[in-house]
């Protein structure tokens, strides 16, 4: 199963609200939305992607809690992008003090902040195409470190502003660099 996309634009445009109650009457369906306003309907992941999923979100809580930087965020958190795209990053962590400028409703609805860092972590269904296409949107919305780990090809793109795409071939770890300061991510737990 892979995402499918629905444009409703000729028909009607769903506004934040009823995006975000589109989201709300629909529990079981994970939505994102493009820029451009289309809906798109992503698939569930399967056991292995999961397990790594939360696997991965596990070290990063942990590192957040001992340095209590900043805020995580997992799969199901949608953030609305400056150029109103509504995405949701398999991991993402935004900085205390942004996080803390934002108000009690936009911390409990589709927070509208691009995060500091994201990570997306493909699964056997995603399109590599259009999960690069998405880490360059993250970062053209003012994320300032990307990960995209395609465990099929043992490959990690990491994306950062103003700097071009780097490809590393099966690292054995991930720094945080001074986006996640003192965070390492071990990678045999995506590639065993």
């Amino acid at each position: 199963m892979t995402a499918i996309t629905v444009n409703f634009n000729p028909i009607f445009q769903l506004t934040d609200d009823q995006f975000y109650q589109l989201c709300r009457e629909n529990p079981d369906v994970k939505f994102e939305c493009n820029a451009k306003g289309e809906i798109i309907i992503m698939p569930p992941t399967g056991g292995e992607t999961g397990n790594r999923n939360i696997e991965i979100a596990a070290d990063f809580v942990i590192w957040n809690r001992q340095t209590q930087l900043g805020i995580c965020f997992d799969s199901s958190t949608c953030f609305k992008l400056p150029n109103g795209a509504k995405r949701s990053p398999d991991v993402a962590w935004i900085q205390k003090d942004r996080w803390d400028v934002l108000t009690p409703e936009q911390k409990e609805k589709f927070p509208p902040i691009a995060p500091d860092f994201v990570l997306e972590l493909m699964s056997p269904t995603d399109s590599l195409q259009e999960t690069q296409a998405k880490m360059q949107e993250y970062i053209d919305n003012q994320v300032k470190l990307g990960w995209l780990i395609n465990r099929k090809a043992q490959q990690v793109e990491i994306y950062r502003q103003n700097k071009s795409v780097e490809i590393l071939e099966c690292p054995a770890e991930l720094s945080g660099e001074n986006i996640l300061p003192g965070f390492v991510l071990d990678l045999r737990i995506v590639w065993e």
